[in-house]
């Protein structure tokens, strides 16, 4: 995976799309609301104790999750710098005793926040080059007991943009998911579902892709004639009541921190 992802190419995409994310990812914010579902539904407490959040992005889950609970201390990370003033304004007025952001590629970070209690992330997995390397890390980071709760996307995830020939993650399948705690977690729950979104144009796809930065994987150029040809091609193959469909497939996974 690591010869496929190129993180500033993610980087600049995702900074580019901060401000408009929010009014554009339908799926993505659907995908924070189970998460949060999935926190209480494992037992956490109102009070959440010392949290990590990597991949923030526009503070999506940030907001959702704190809604609800307060921390003791929370850290927010995400490759994006700015999403600094997006987490700032979640958490403004929410009971939690300490906030911190750490920018920069979580693979990166050294040393991750300590004695952790909760662990999130909405649709960041996938980006990383070797995430059972960071689960692994990050079990030293956590007390245990301890919950890790976060969402990706399976292998379905936008078959449209792939089986046209188009840039593609490598996504994993749900067993691949659950298999990345490793030794040190056990899984509490893991789910997925397909969701099939429809848009009145491939234009209006290739719309919605750009404004919620989720194309960070080829930073090849098209043509004028490529672009058509995959319009046209889009229409023909995925026709859905009067436009065109996307397929989102998204995965969902409770960690628990083994007690020894």
């Amino acid at each position: 995976m690591s010869g496929v992802i190129d993180k500033q190419l993610v980087r600049r995409r995702f900074r580019r799309a901060l401000p408009t994310y929010a009014g554009h990812a339908e799926v993505q914010r659907r995908m924070a609301a189970r998460l949060v579902a999935m926190i209480e539904s494992a037992g956490a407490a109102c009070h959440l104790g010392r949290v990590f959040e990597f991949g923030c992005g526009s503070a999506m889950l940030t907001s959702m999750l704190f809604e609800r609970h307060s921390a003791e201390a929370f850290y927010a990370n995400d490759l994006v710098a700015e999403s600094r003033v997006f987490v700032e304004a979640a958490v403004s007025g929410r009971e939690i005793g300490r906030t911190e952001f750490l920018p920069g590629d979580v693979e990166r970070l050294d040393p991750l926040p300590g004695n952790l209690d909760l662990v999130v992330s909405n649709a960041t997995l996938q980006w990383l080059h070797d995430p059972a390397r960071f689960f692994e890390r990050l079990s030293a980071s956590m007390r245990p007991g301890g919950l890790v709760v976060f969402s990706t996307f399976g292998a379905q995830n936008m078959r449209e943009i792939a089986t046209l020939g188009e840039a593609a993650l490598p996504y994993r399948s749900i067993g691949e998911v659950a298999a990345l705690g490793g030794t040190a977690f056990e899984v509490v729950a893991i789910e997925e579902e397909i969701v099939r979104q429809e848009f009145e144009t491939p234009e209006a796809v290739l719309r919605h892709i750009r404004a919620t930065g989720v194309n960070g994987v080829s930073s090849r150029a098209w043509t004028r004639s490529h672009y058509l040809d995959f319009l046209r091609r889009y229409r023909l193959a995925y026709p859905s009541g009067g436009g065109v469909a996307l397929t989102w497939h998204p995965v969902y996974c409770c960690f628990r921190r083994k007690e020894s």
